[in-house]
């Protein structure tokens, strides 16, 4: 028996963690793993016993399985790809460079190297990319006796067996499906059939978003995706889903952010990445808000006449950029839940308006009596016409926050119309529109109230 020798402390020894490691759950490991090195990580896969190595590349929390799969001896890492759910070794070799991906191709069988080709052939985000093809699935003329039997031999080898699905013997076609507690609860002698669900598929060209809908709708453990003849390709399970939505929501959120979205983990994104995924966008944004300094130097002559007004300019930009976020994400959340569609723009507009005015009117009270404390408390003087000055806030909050409300709830609409992600609609975007609109609607409305006295 080989025997482990202590390193020395600080220093990484394979060996002694991979020992640690024996036992563990796989979630753990996978936490462990995440802090070290990708090489350090494939030196402890390669001394793990080879069922927890499959499962811990298994789990899509690993942050690196392509790096380890890479760093691992060629017959090592084709036997661990072998034994892996089909989908998720698809994910890994599609991100491996060659000559890597051909050789560990090549080092699979058959079966196994057709099933991970197939995969990658679909575009990503699709239910074609996210489905395993190691389900369970029995002619539908068996028993549920002969249905038992088959479960309790293969269930080592399929990544779920909580649904049965039934193929036409002649055909192969999908004719049914029953869960395993349908199954259990059967009479051994009877027709597997005869507790048979008409099966809810999906094709493989189907977005993600849409099964994740489907499962949700009809509260399925997996979704059947089928080609358009009707045969079993594979499934898609709630867990895949489930990793699909938490991507999906960070991807999101990045891009609401005003940022690109990144794959990676933060503390894994490499310093120009992430200066090249926020850059842009930050040059965008600053290139936009030229336009705010070019609004302010158009209407140079009434700031100088009253500077009074540039003391509310922070409170009505941000009043309006707030509106508009908080429209935009609202509407973005109902897109992609569809709650509404593209054809609801003009009610979901129709509601905005009244909305925004009635909420821009309560910040414009507030504005109004807070100009009215402040000049009556003594805490700061707005002049001989400082009630028309409350009125000027009061009325250009009313109108910059109900635009702000209409353009933040139409762009998602716009941006979805022309094919983009209306995630894209991100706060920082919202808020420079909302900014140059609402100094050209606080500046106009100044110019209506204040003519012939500070104008």
């Amino acid at each position: 028996m080989t025997e482990i020798h202590e390193a020395p402390p600080g220093e990484f020894n394979a060996a002694v963690l991979a020992a640690s490691l024996a036992g563990k759950h796989a979630a753990d490991t996978v936490e462990i793993l995440n802090g070290l090195q990708p090489s350090d990580a494939a030196d402890v896969v390669r001394l793990l016993p080879r069922e927890a190595a499959i499962e811990i590349l298994d789990k899509p929390e690993l942050y690196f399985g392509a790096e380890i799969i890479a760093a691992l001896p060629r017959h090592v890492a084709g036997a661990l790809l072998a034994g892996m759910s089909a989908d998720v070794a698809a994910d890994i070799v599609q991100l491996l460079e060659e000559p890597a991906k051909t050789e560990l191709l090549g080092e699979l069988d058959g079966v196994s190297r057709g099933a991970i080709v197939d995969l990658l052939a679909y575009p990503e985000n699709t239910a074609g990319a996210m489905m395993t093809t190691e389900f369970v699935s029995v002619p539908s003329t068996w028993t549920v006796e002969q249905t038992l039997q088959h479960v309790r031999s293969v269930e080592r080898t399929r990544e779920t067996v909580y649904a049965i699905y039934l193929l036409d013997p002649v055909n192969r076609r999908i004719v049914g499906a029953v869960s395993l507690r349908r199954l259990i609860s059967g009479e051994p002698s009877a027709k597997i059939s005869a507790l048979a669900l008409e099966p809810i598929t999906t094709l493989p060209l189907t977005d993600r978003e849409d099964v994740a809908r489907l499962i949700a709708k009809y509260d399925l453990l997996a979704v059947p995706v089928i080609d358009k003849a009707g045969h079993l390709l594979g499934i898609v399970t709630v867990d895949d889903i489930i990793d699909a939505i938490i991507e999906e929501s960070t991807e999101d959120v990045q891009k609401f952010g005003g940022m690109s979205a990144t794959e990676e983990p933060y503390m894994q994104i490499g310093m120009m990445d992430m200066i090249r995924k926020r850059g842009g966008w930050l040059a965008v944004l600053f290139v936009s808000e030229m336009l705010t300094a070019s609004v302010m130097q158009h209407f140079e002559g009434e700031l100088e006449k009253a500077l009074v007004l540039t003391l509310f300019i922070p409170l009505i930009m941000s009043s309006g950029g707030n509106s508009g976020s908080q429209a935009t994400s609202l509407l973005i959340r109902s897109l992609a839940l569809q709650d509404v569609k593209l054809d609801d723009w003009w009610r979901v507009m129709l509601r905005e308006l009244p909305t925004g005015m009635i909420l821009g009117g309560v910040l414009g009270v507030i504005g109004l009596v807070r100009v009215v404390l402040w000049q009556k408390l003594g805490i700061y003087d707005y002049g001989e016409h400082w009630i028309l000055v409350g009125l000027t806030v009061a009325s250009a909050l009313i109108g910059v926050v109900a635009f702000g409300s209409v353009a933040g709830s139409m762009l998602p609409f716009a941006l979805q119309r022309v094919g983009f992600d209306p995630a894209s609609a991100s706060a920082p975007f919202v808020a420079t529109l909302v900014d140059v609109t609402g100094l050209m609607i606080y500046f106009s409305v100044a110019l209506l109230i204040l003519r012939g006295t500070l104008l």
